[in-house]
């Protein structure tokens, strides 16, 4: 195992390699599984409320009526009495001791009191995101079952059949996009907030969206949302107070793309925000004071979100099977995605005559109704895979696998990582077509068997 360094550094580290059954990821996916399973029949179980009829009865019956009723005779002696005659003592002698203890405490207390150090509550949004595990493989060929005759090399055993792909995954921050109650017009009125995925802070102040109230979104902010205003839906944990989290997966991401495609398309922010140059850090700024004047007027005219504003559904893919995962799967997880976005123009001032601009607003409802369409190029971070029969799962879960399409650098130790070369996207490309090859070879031979 590697020393443990900072969380980001170990953010696409793979775990080590384990060939034990008992302790392999094969295993913990099928105990977590199980585990889900157990809650959900819990769950409606106790929806069903078969408690509040267990102590329901038909009454009494007809004979018992004529049972003549006998007074109930209350036979208590005297030793409850007792207590009663000698409490009064007790509390004297009790209130006595702790006069004298609060005295002695009292002399004892001398100079300033301690200020108690309160500590902050953990947000209800803490590692509420289900994040994926790194997919454990390894190419080694020693690792054979010697019961089955199967490569241990990590893929799944079921991946052509219970498993839903995820690709591309754009580069960004992981969050929540929490939408809450507001008096105003939705899409107007601030109603979204964006939580951080480890901590539950809040990443934006509340902007307004289109998203209905008490929504819950899976969601991973583009790396340049300031650019394009995209946000990237990953999935879906509540949808207007309805807890989608418990469905299953396919299910999950088709709810997710269908609501999505209902909403109506949100107005852009007014121009009361700015255009402004492209960021550059404080050093650079100094010392180039004067670069500025070569870049272009487009580009330093560019216009900057506010917050974003496009909310854009991540593709997924529920045929899993060797052929389209060589094919079509892995390929769109190494390829960039482009999506066209509107963007506001920037209006020049001495294109407005002075009446408009003696009018309040005037100039901002121009530059929020001028915009264009273009493309924004979204680069791909890699492949999810997520087990179909699985429902959401708060925290690191391995119902989730992560395969990123960039090589791991830092831990040359560890086996089946080839140091700067191959990323795990590629070591999983190559198992698949293992794969392929062998399944290939066994319809083969059972042809050469029938012809015999």
């Amino acid at each position: 195992m590697f020393a443990k360094t900072n969380r980001k550094d170990l953010f696409k580290s793979p775990p080590t390699v384990f060939t034990d059954k008992l302790i392999s990821q094969e295993a913990r996916r099928s105990k977590a599984l199980e585990e889900q399973k157990r809650r959900r029949a819990q769950k409606f179980e106790s929806s069903r409320q078969l408690d509040a009829f267990a102590d329901l009865n038909l009454g009494n019956s007809d004979d018992d009526g004529d049972l003549e009723d006998e007074p109930e005779i209350i036979r208590e002696g005297v030793s409850g009495f007792v207590q009663m005659v000698s409490q009064p003592v007790e509390t004297q002698s009790l209130s006595s001791d702790v006069h004298n203890h609060e005295t002695v405490q009292s002399g004892k207390r001398r100079g300033k009191p301690r200020r108690k150090r309160i500590k902050a509550k953990p947000s209800k949004w803490a590692d509420k995101c289900m994040y994926a595990e790194l997919l454990e493989m390894n190419e080694e060929a020693h690792l054979w079952d010697s019961q089955s005759g199967d490569v241990i090399d990590g893929l799944p055993r079921d991946l052509e059949a219970a498993w839903v792909a995820v690709a591309p995954v754009p580069t960004g921050k992981r969050c929540l996009a929490v939408t809450h109650q507001s008096a105003g017009i939705v899409g107007t009125s601030p109603n979204t907030t964006l939580r951080s995925r480890v901590l539950g802070k809040m990443l934006l102040p509340r902007f307004p969206s289109s998203l209905p109230p008490l929504t819950v979104l899976d969601c991973i902010l583009d790396v340049n949302w300031r650019d394009n205003g995209i946000i990237h839906v990953l999935d879906v944990l509540k949808w207007k107070g309805q807890d989608v989290g418990d469905c299953e997966t396919p299910f999950r991401f088709w709810w997710r793309d269908t609501r999505l495609a209902e909403l109506t398309k949100p107005p852009l922010p007014s121009g009361n925000f700015l255009f402004t140059a492209p960021s550059t850090t404080a050093d650079a700024s100094s010392q180039n004071a004067g670069s500025l004047s070569n870049i272009p007027t487009s580009e330093r005219e560019r216009y900057r979100f506010p917050y974003p504003t496009s909310f854009v559904p991540i593709p997924y893919h529920t045929d899993t099977t060797l052929t389209s995962l060589s094919s079509f799967v892995i390929p769109m997880a190494r390829s960039a995605r482009e999506i066209s976005v509107d963007i506001p123009v920037h209006v020049s001032p001495s294109e407005f005559t002075s009446h408009d601009m003696t009018i309040d607003g005037a100039h901002d409802s121009m530059v929020s109704r001028s915009t264009t369409s273009v493309v924004a190029r979204v680069d791909s971070d890699g492949l999810l895979l997520y087990v179909s029969h699985a429902s959401y799962e708060e925290g690191t879960s391995p119902l989730s696998c992560w395969i990123p399409n960039k090589a791991i650098t830092g831990h040359p130790e560890l086996p089946g990582i080839s140091e700067g070369h191959d990323s795990p996207l590629d070591v999983f490309q190559r198992l698949v077509q293992r794969h392929t090859m062998k399944n290939l070879h066994v319809v083969l031979g059972l042809q050469e068997s029938m012809d015999i």
